[in-house]
């Protein structure tokens, strides 16, 4: 009878730790997929930091942020650094703060925004850098091919000129893609010295800046061939020169971007000839696929390069534009 009684109590007291193992399984269990609840329902959040939303380049691009935020269901905050080193610097300590997960970058300078790219790095956070080269530890950049950009408007250039004549170029903000299209130009004209180089003068990317330079141009300069303008933003703004100089006649122009402008200029006629076109939207796509590999783990090309296209007046219908 007291051994029964004795198996009694050790029945009960090993029923209740085992109900207590139990329970305590399945709090566990809750636990984890409430965290991977939480891990799966966490909103991939992007930072896009652009040089400005004024040039029709880089609202394309936002519309590529917009492509990327239905697609991966991400929140993807879009913000204009208004040509202001000052300014971008601040919106990426900005998206650090909010501790985005990834950071895009369109630099406005190359080598200042180098401070702010070490501080998103030192966070843990990816920065791919788009249209242009930025120092400071970038993951990786993804930009046109500015080089070939730069040799296709020359080309051009250099054949309707038979390879001679008087040309002016327009320049830009120094960051790699400008310097790259520059490269490019001057790399096919080079070769031939009967081409000369009237004047070199910096437009700033924009229309304003580019009209004023290029009033001083036609002041300077009786004869000019050609002009070769580091994007269509630049090549608007000689062209307003030109036209208030009353020298349509006199010399066309080649740009690189194929901006709504451009084509509506190619299509319109007249002295706007030719433009090395980029795929602004697509660099933004392939930004972010190539973070979220790093994201997880993976290995990606440290510059990765979107061939461009060369559209003139003759095949600028089948142009699809940004």
């Amino acid at each position: 009878m007291k051994n029964i009684k004795i198996f009694s109590i050790v029945l009960v007291i090993v029923t209740l730790f085992l109900l207590s193992a139990c329970g305590s399984n399945e709090n566990v269990s809750g636990s984890d997929n409430k965290d991977k609840n939480n891990d799966t329902d966490k909103k991939l959040k992007i930072g896009l930091t652009v040089p400005t939303l004024g040039n029709p380049f880089f609202v394309a691009m936002s519309k590529g942020a917009k492509e990327v935020a239905s697609k991966y269901d991400a929140e993807v905050i879009t913000v204009s650094a208004d040509h202001d080193l000052a300014k971008q610097t601040a919106q990426i300590e900005d998206f650090i703060t909010k501790k985005v997960d990834l950071i895009l970058l369109s630099p406005f300078d190359s080598a200042g925004i180098a401070g702010a790219v070490a501080q998103a790095k030192s966070a843990g956070i990816p920065v791919v850098a788009l249209d242009g080269f930025a120092e400071g530890g970038i993951d990786t950049v993804v930009m046109s091919d500015n080089v070939q950009a730069g040799r296709l408007a020359a080309e051009y250039l250099v054949k309707q000129l038979d390879g001679k004549g008087n040309i002016v170029i327009i320049d830009g903000p120094p960051v790699s893609a400008v310097t790259d299209r520059i490269k490019g130009f001057n790399e096919v004209i080079s070769k031939y010295p009967d081409i000369k180089v009237v004047a070199k003068q910096n437009g700033e990317g924009n229309r304003e800046k580019a009209l004023t330079v290029m009033e001083s141009i036609l002041t300077a300069n009786k004869e000019i061939n050609a002009v070769f303008t580091i994007n269509d933003e630049e090549a608007t703004g000689v062209q307003i020169a030109q036209e208030q100089a009353g020298r349509q006649d006199e010399f066309f122009v080649v740009s690189v971007d194929g901006a709504p402008a451009a084509v509506d200029a190619l299509k319109k006629g007249g002295s706007f000839a030719g433009t090395s076109a980029q795929f602004p939207n697509q660099m933004v796509i392939d930004g972010v696929a190539l973070a979220l590999k790093i994201i997880d783990g993976e290995k990606v090309e440290s510059e990765v390069l979107i061939p461009t296209e060369f559209i003139t007046q003759k095949n600028v219908d089948s142009y699809k534009g940004w």
